[in-house]
């Protein structure tokens, strides 16, 4: 016992004795002094601070006169007994014991504990906290004042609230008195206790709501719920808690419908207004981040009302509730999922539970109210309903005896064991003296704790990160109906943040049983998902999850659901009809498959087989007076034009090419060129015949079928020229025109250089006006030359065609550009044609008796043409 005391006392001065004032002054104790309601003194104590009951009702006093002794009478009117807190207790007791009987940890040295009733209250929980670190005597010697405190770590409290008081007041010691306590907590989650500037010396064994916040996010997200409706405690617990969510939601596009806040001790007219925006709410599923006390009201007044239907998402503090789960007023609750602690499974801690009797502490006033409410009792009836004390708990079934779910019993069991280790490393160090400086000790104690780091029995590694949270794990827990009515908690995955971010969390989806006992997973939108073609877009007023599905604009696809946008799609692609996808564009141009294209082909050929026939018919009356009129030479030559004109026009139909593109403009051009180059020299031939019958004119001999030829050569080698150049500076190339519709695709031939093109028809152009104005010149020539008439006539055809091709060419759309540029074509080549041999083929078949050189001279003799 001496080998031991050294080390206890030296620790007990290096860490509180320090910073004491050495003065000693005499100390009492005002008021009445707060007990323990369990407790072992040993060489080192530890606190703790449990609920065993579930309200607290304090008196208000008026500070006229000095308090009566009344309080704790007060706060034990309108108890109830809570046999899970009960549990924590006598589970902490376990660990101790199991530590005491363990060689290998706190060698020498034996724990004790002291623990104190909160009754769910703050100011109890603070009241109590200062009983633990000042002690409750109630006479105090002189130097009493500098002793230690009575225990040197707390465990507790199992509510956020409570505890965010008690961290507040062991911080606030350490910067007035300069003691160090340790406060480890097995249930407060509240993510505000992770904040080390305000709580340096605060640790859990529970996993922090931040995370929980984030699971449930996760959690609705993999379920595809957008659109729910929250229920929280009005405390620290339940602001933080879903405050966190909130946060977490918004970035993943959940909304929230509604956030009700209750309080256990809210009038029933609030519980009342909760359930009523439940039921008016037109989310199916609810999240419940709330207290086991606030929710028990709560679910009372929903059951009253009849609410079914809802899918219930549930918080770590009531999912695993054995209280809620075996109650057949809330079997709404069936279909229930939620995050709880990670199970464990203690060795021997059944076996202790079920050992505890009231004859150990026969005048402990906790353990014989646990005995009356565990056996629904009482020692103050001698008759029925009275306790005779020989009730087994071995017999009994209820939730302090299950050790099925030991989650919570697990953090407080863990916690023992991190204070224990904590101090096992201190007195380790202090023996040795190498590794801790004895006048530093209070301000490395946090070192100490912070890197603990062991495994207990069950298989779990425990450690505290910088926050002094520990590794967030939680199970997925289902509430599943069994045959009694009851329900029981069903696993269907986990969470773990230790674990890959995609990995986090992990769910059996076809083992969940979901609202009204249904295999059916539930849908709880504000609106429907929007398909692939539409895009989501928000209703006035409304969060973002409300919203009218849009359908895309053309050229425009959205190919998942609920895409708040809809992308263009790339120049050469064009949506679908279900906007869904991005296809190639319909590439467009004038085909021969197409009915405009046969059409204009049958024409052509109609043109081309005209001409071959006129030819042909020309050449056998070649002799006769009407074909040598004009010089017969040119008229062969026309048409030969005339043939190659009609199958120029064929250049012009089908896919654009390299070649094809540069031979349908030049072949146009060189060809009528050629056309008009015969026709001039035709109109130029009946001037000359004309001048040739005026006495002494040999106009005839300067002009003579050579000259004729050659000037038709000569006209038509100035386009070829200009053609050459225009291929050999900017040539005409195949293009895929995008911009004049936005569906298809023009494939059309870019003409190159724009001043080749406009000198080709220009050139042309200038041509047919100067026949023109010569045939003009000529029309009241004598009848025996009135071919000029015929050919005015065709090149008045010629240029209206031509002049009205120009606007029509600049704005018709796509393939009709091309069918209007044939169309001039196919006009033009049938008006020379018609105009100019239709007559003379009317005399050759129907009128032969006028196809005589008699006829043909008429009233006046001319030479021979």
């Amino acid at each position: 016992m001496a080998k031991r005391t050294v080390p206890l006392v030296l620790l007990f001065l290096v860490v509180y004795g320090v910073c004491v004032p050495a003065s000693a002054q005499v100390c009492s104790l005002l008021g009445q002094p707060a007990l323990p309601l369990l407790s072992a003194q040993k060489d080192i104590n530890i606190g703790a601070i449990f609920s065993f009951h579930r309200s607290a009702l304090l008196k208000m006093h008026p500070f006229t006169s000095e308090p009566d002794n009344s309080l704790r009478l007060d706060i034990m009117i309108n108890k109830i007994f809570n046999l899970r807190e009960f549990k924590f207790a006598q589970t902490l007791i376990f660990a101790i014991e199991e530590i005491n009987n363990n060689t290998q940890l706190l060698p020498g040295v034996s724990l004790g504990y002291k623990i104190y009733d909160s009754c769910s209250s703050i100011a109890l929980t603070i009241l109590s906290g200062m009983a633990l670190m000042n002690g409750y005597e109630e006479t105090l010697s002189d130097t009493s004042c500098s002793r230690p405190p009575a225990v040197h770590a707390i465990v507790g409290e199992s509510n956020s609230s409570p505890t965010i008081g008690l961290a507040s007041l062991v911080e606030n010691i350490f910067d007035i008195l300069c003691i160090f306590f340790l406060q480890i907590s097995h249930f407060a989650t509240c993510a505000c206790l992770s904040n080390r500037n305000i709580y340096p010396s605060f640790f859990r064994t529970i996993p922090s709501d931040y995370y929980q916040s984030r699971a449930l996010v996760q959690l609705v997200k993999h379920f595809g719920w957008t659109w729910v409706g929250m229920v929280r405690s009005r405390s620290d617990y339940g602001n933080n808690g879903i405050a966190a969510f909130e946060e977490a939601a918004k970035q993943e596009g959940i909304c929230i419908e509604y956030s009700e806040a209750i309080f256990k001790t809210d009038p029933q007219d609030q519980f009342l207004k909760t359930v009523e925006v439940i039921k008016k709410g037109t989310a199916r599923v609810v999240l419940a981040f709330i207290a086991l006390g606030d929710f028990v009201p709560l679910l009372k007044v929903i059951s009253q009302h009849n609410i079914t239907g809802i899918q219930w998402v549930g918080s770590e503090s009531w999912i695993t509730s054995r209280t809620l789960a075996e109650t057949k007023e809330y079997s709404f609750l069936s279909g229930a999922v939620g995050f709880a602690i990670a199970n464990a499974k203690l060795v021997g801690l059944r076996e202790f539970l079920v050992n505890v009797h009231r004859d150990q502490e026969p005048n402990n006033e906790l353990l014989k109210e646990f005995w009356e409410t565990a056996f629904h009792c009482s020692f103050r009836n001698s008759g029925s309903g009275g306790c005779t004390g020989s009730e087994r708990l071995a017999e009994l079934q209820n939730e302090y005896t299950d050790v099925s779910e030991l989650r919570i019993a697990n953090k407080v069991y863990t916690a023992v064991y991190a204070i224990a280790h904590t101090l096992h490393n201190i007195l380790k160090d202090i023996k040795s003296s190498t590794k801790i400086k004895i006048m530093d000790l209070s301000s490395q104690v946090l070192e100490y704790i912070g890197g603990v780091k062991f495994t207990i029995k069950t298989g779990e590694e425990i450690f505290f990160d910088a926050s002094g949270d520990p590794v967030a794990r939680y199970d997925l827990v289902n509430w599943q109906p069994v045959q009694d009515g009851s329900l029981q908690f069903k696993n269907v995955g986990f969470y773990d943040s230790s674990l890959p971010s995609e990995q986090h969390l992990q769910v059996n989806q076809e083992h969940v049983l979901w609202a009204g006992d249904s295999g059916q997973l539930p849908v709880s939108v504000c609106s429907e998902s929007c398909p692939p073609g539409t895009r989501k877009a928000v209703q006035k007023g409304r969060p973002v999850c409300c919203y009218d599905c849009i359908p895309c604009g053309e050229g425009e696809i959205s190919n998942g659901t609920d895409s708040s946008d809809c992308f263009p799609c790339d120049l050469e692609y064009w949506s679908n009809e279900s906007k869904d996808r991005c296809v190639l564009k319909v590439i467009e141009f004038l085909s021969y498959t197409e009915i405009m294209g046969m059409v204009l082909c049958i024409f052509s050929f109609i043109g081309l087989l005209l001409t071959i026939i006129v030819s042909l018919l020309f050449y056998l009356h070649k002799e006769t007076p009407i074909v040598r009129a004009n010089n017969s030479e040119l008229s062969f030559l026309l048409l030969f034009s005339l043939t190659l004109c009609f199958l120029c026009s064929l250049t012009f139909i089908g896919r654009p090419t390299e070649w094809s593109c540069m031979l349908r403009h030049t072949a146009f051009g060189i060809t009528f060129v050629l056309c008009i180059s015969c026709i001039l020299g035709k109109t130029i031939v009946v001037l000359m015949a004309f001048k040739a019958t005026l006495p002494g004119s040999n106009v005839m001999k300067w002009f003579g079928p050579l000259q004729q030829q050659l000037s038709v050569v000569f006209l038509t080698l100035i386009q070829m020229i200009i053609c050459v150049l225009w291929l050999t500076i900017s040539p005409p190339f195949p293009y895929m025109n995008l911009s004049y519709y936005r569906e298809r695709i023009i494939l059309e031939c870019n003409v190159g250089s724009a001043l080749g093109f406009w000198a080709v028809l220009g050139y042309t152009g200038l041509l047919s006006i100067l026949c023109f104005v010569l045939a003009f010149l000529a029309r009241k020539l004598p009848d025996n030359f009135n071919e000029a008439k015929f050919i005015t006539f065709s090149m008045l055809i010629f240029c209206a065609v031509w002049l009205t091709f120009i606007p029509a060419y600049v704005s018709s759309p796509g393939k009709f550009t091309v069918a209007v540029e044939i169309f001039a074509i196919l006009a033009s080549s049938f008006g020379l044609l018609f105009c100019i041999f239709s007559p003379k083929c009317y005399i050759i078949l129907l009128k032969p008796e006028k196809n005589t050189k008699k006829q043909m001279m008429g009233k006046s003799s001319p030479k021979t043409l």
